[in-house]
């Protein structure tokens, strides 16, 4: 007797998110999929970066109990995340004025697409 065929499906048909984009298949997407997928993966990871290390330079800041040289290193530990996240933020907001003033479409240069012999 199999009890996992007894058992109720709890989570129910999982389905491939990335199909939804177009997928991996075809061979004039796949590379500008996964050029895109790895540059989000790249802006996540600053973005969690950033996060705990302005936690971490918030926490350096309260605990430094009036130090001079601990709070001048704290608050530029917070300067600088802040201004990294600016440049994270301003990198998007670029591309999709260039791409918008060249192209027309704002998403052009963040969604691009590759014209090759199958289109």
């Amino acid at each position: 007797m199999n009890i996992l065929a007894q058992t109720p499906n709890i989570v129910g048909k999982i389905t491939n998110p990335l199909t939804k984009y177009g997928g991996y298949d075809d061979a004039n997407k796949g590379i500008v999929f996964f050029f895109s997928n790895i540059l989000r993966l790249v802006f996540v990871v600053a973005g969690m970066y950033a996060l705990i290390n302005l936690i971490l330079a918030g926490f350096g800041y309260m605990s430094a109990g009036g130090d001079v040289k601990q709070l001048t290193a704290a608050w530029n530990r917070i300067w600088q995340t802040m201004l990294g996240l600016a440049i994270i933020a301003s990198s998007f907001v670029l591309a999709a004025v260039v791409g918008f003033i060249l192209f027309g479409d704002p998403m052009f240069l963040l969604n691009p697409v590759i014209y090759g012999p199958g289109v």
